[in-house]
């Protein structure tokens, strides 16, 4: 007679091999590539479970974030360098595959960090990925380009309008834009009749100064 397979134990914790950083099912990892030139893959942990006589053998239930390019539309201009999509593509690894914890944030979590670091990624979508649809399927859209905001981008405010450009989208570089004071579109000082001294053109000769980015101000 075969004998039977011990039980597998549902674990409520995993340290992780070579380290002493503890996870926990609802914690984001960094994944092992198979593939070893590529970054490594992020998950989000749904549940650990020990097998084997022993327990030795660790595995992880595990929900992947997709980056931008393996997504079927592939990276797009708005996309953020740390930006991932939370997939409902769900998948068993071994726990030693596990490379490290990492931080999955809200984009408006995101946005309002002091400094971003390497382990540091956001999420503002949704990923089916039979089908490469998004939730949601429409977001604001910002600028005269008309563009989604990508927070690796410096944005400057309208004064009176309050809506954000690109410098570029206003014939500005980003040096210009960071030594301005002042900023009105062209909308707005068309409409109410601003002056060129309070626009962005009499500005270029203030002193150096960052201005207040779109990171800052969501």
């Amino acid at each position: 007679m075969a004998k039977s397979r011990p039980p597998k134990r549902i674990l409520e914790s995993y340290t992780i091999k070579g380290s002493d950083k503890v996870i926990k099912p609802g914690d984001c990892v960094l994944m092992r590539a198979y593939d070893t030139s590529k970054p490594p893959y992020v998950a989000r942990v749904e549940a650990i479970e020990a097998a084997g006589s022993r327990g030795t053998n660790v595995r992880v239930r595990v929900r992947w974030y997709y980056r931008p390019e393996e997504s079927i539309g592939g990276r797009r201009p708005f996309h953020g360098s740390k930006e991932v999509f939370l997939s409902d593509h769900y998948d068993v690894q071994s726990a030693d595959t596990i490379e490290g914890k990492c931080n999955v944030h809200s984009f408006r979590t995101y946005t309002k960090l002091d400094s971003v670091n390497a382990e540091d990624f956001f999420c503002r979508f949704e990923y089916k990925s039979a089908t490469g649809s998004f939730v949601p399927d429409r977001i604001a859209v910002f600028c005269k380009c008309e563009m989604p905001y990508n927070p690796d981008d410096l944005m400057i405010q309208c004064e009176e309008c309050s809506d954000w450009f690109h410098p570029a989208c206003i014939g500005m570089t980003i040096k210009e834009a960071k030594k301005l004071e002042h900023f009105f579109c062209q909308t707005c000082t068309a409409e109410n009749g601003k002056m060129a001294e309070n626009s962005h053109e009499a500005t270029a000769q203030s002193e150096e100064k960052p201005v207040e980015s779109k990171r800052r101000r969501r």
